[in-house]
């Protein structure tokens, strides 16, 4: 699972507990102005996942790393798709980033509220 905050002008995606050794990353920081939007989305987990580098994906268990993706990078740290947002990105090392997160509504909330702010 992730925490996803909101620091100054960035946004900050802390990986929490065990899902740091699968997702081979314990935290993303990246600047507001290269988030394109973000949306709750229980079904992205029946995507192509593409080509793992490097990542874990044992599908109905775990999808957390770096996958390739049609040569785009796409970060997952998802066990319950029904808590999964997808956050889009642009002139970034990924263009999506897609998170379980504790409360989906409220995240979506918090980083659309950060983008009209900026």
């Amino acid at each position: 699972m992730a925490r996803i905050s909101i620091n100054g002008d960035s946004l900050v995606v802390d990986i929490e507990g065990l899902d740091k050794l699968w997702a081979l990353k314990s935290q993303l920081t990246i600047p507001l102005e290269n988030v394109r939007g973000v949306t709750a989305d229980p079904g992205i987990i029946n995507d192509p996942k593409g080509i793992r580098s490097p990542g874990t994906h044992l599908p109905g268990v775990i999808t957390a790393g770096t996958f390739r993706v049609d040569g785009e990078r796409v970060f997952w740290d998802v066990r319950d798709a029904t808590k999964a947002v997808v956050i889009e990105l642009v002139d970034e090392r990924y263009v999506r980033l897609v998170v379980e997160v504790a409360d989906p509504r409220a995240t979506v909330t918090l980083i659309e509220k950060a983008l009209a702010v900026r």
